[in-house]
């Protein structure tokens, strides 16, 4: 255990510098962090704006837009559904949907595990990993933050066309398997991807503004991109770039207000900072009401070893989220085991249970509430 996480007088001051200079440096526009140790809240901050053109103060109830930070939500609803039984693992997706059947380039068509959708092992992609040229972008495929009013059936149909960029289980490469795995939830449930997650998850927890619709539009913060010099507010249809993929993204802020548009597992959700530290908070005490002590530790369990390295020296991955399997390899004061993820319109989080210590940092700005500076001042921050 470090004996240097959230300990000082000191703590809140250096989270505040690094929120403040962010916040000078025109790195962000607005932003909500919250930190939990013990259990307790140790620190709390909405700073900046919420809709900079109109002058609209963050709030610490605003409302995000996901993007990635769906993927933990919907790992757990995906878990309770396999506690339950009713899936499992090593299940052949085309038990649950039966036409998915994207063929590798040969033309051979694999077998795609439940396992492999989660690990992001399936050989899937994503289009912002490509170039204008590749397989996803000639078919449109979506990202799940695009293309609004989108059908999940229509965007499934599109993805398996394009061949598969390995065989299954070969290697990590991020992915729309869990946009995959949302049609699997509805193939089990009967219902939609919006309805499980709110069964399994939000409702047990007592969350009431996070899912796949905003609870309130009012509360519903504008998104930006940090370019080079001031963020600029995104548009439905803005391209950009995004260099930790060396690729590009494209964005549609409307897509979330358009009820006909698919529930995207990897992308689609809303919420605030409070219901994410509420969720992660009950990952770290073991999972009730929503899940059972020992899936969560399964979960939290690198899985793949050394085929995670694609997201980066040190980390791994478990289900739903990266593992940090050796500190010293990224470097990082955080303690092995920790568990984090973020997502592309700028939020990120970590849970270090062997502290007890959990850190959300919600942003409206991509990609720096996502990988930027911005991410590593927090952690730095909250630790000596």
């Amino acid at each position: 255990m470090s004996s240097s996480a959230f300990k000082g007088a000191d703590v809140s001051d250096r989270l505040d510098r690094a929120i403040d200079n962010a916040l000078a440096d025109n790195r962000l526009v607005g932003t909500v962090v919250i930190v939990a140790r013990g259990g307790k809240i140790a620190y709390r901050r909405a700073a900046g704006f919420a809709d900079r053109e109109s002058q609209k103060p963050m709030q610490t109830d605003s409302i995000f837009r996901f993007a990635s930070v769906t993927k933990p939500f919907v790992t757990a609803a995906v878990m309770r559904l396999i506690e339950d039984g009713v899936v499992r693992l090593d299940d052949p997706v085309t038990r649950f949907l039966p036409d998915f059947q994207p063929r590798l380039s040969d033309g051979s068509v694999p077998v795609i595990s439940i396992r492999h959708l989660l690990t992001h092992t399936s050989g899937l992609g994503y289009p912002f990993q490509e170039g204008s040229d590749g397989h996803y972008r000639r078919l449109d495929v979506s990202d799940g933050l695009d293309q609004p009013g989108l059908s999940l059936s229509e965007n499934l149909r599109r993805l398996a066309a394009a061949p598969l960029t390995a065989a299954p289980g070969s290697g990590f490469r991020y992915s729309l398997g869990m946009d995959v795995m949302g049609g699997v939830v509805e193939s089990v449930t009967g219902g939609s991807l919006r309805d499980a997650v709110r069964k399994l998850v939000t409702d047990p927890l007592g969350i009431v503004d996070t899912g796949f619709a905003v609870a309130d539009v009012e509360r519903l913060a504008t998104n930006y991109f940090n370019s080079e010099s001031v963020p600029v507010r995104i548009t439905d249809g803005m391209v950009v770039p995004l260099d930790a993929f060396n690729g590009s993204l494209t964005f549609a802020p409307s897509r979330i207000l358009d009820p006909n548009s698919y529930p995207s597992g990897g992308g689609g959700m809303v919420g605030t900072a409070g219901d994410v530290l509420h969720f992660l908070e009950t990952i770290r005490l073991g999972g009730g009401p929503i899940l059972k002590p020992e899936t969560v530790e399964m979960m939290a369990t690198d899985q793949l070893g050394p085929q995670a390295a694609a997201w980066g020296p040190g980390w791994g991955f478990g289900f739903g989220w990266a593992v940090l399997a050796d500190p010293h390899a990224v470097p990082s004061p955080q303690s092995p085991g920790t568990l984090h993820w973020t997502g592309g319109y700028g939020n990120s989080w970590f849970i270090d249970r062997a502290n007890a210590l959990t850190v959300v940092a919600m942003t409206n700005t991509a990609f720096e509430g996502m990988s930027g500076k911005f991410v590593s001042d927090i952690r730095d921050a909250v630790y000596n």
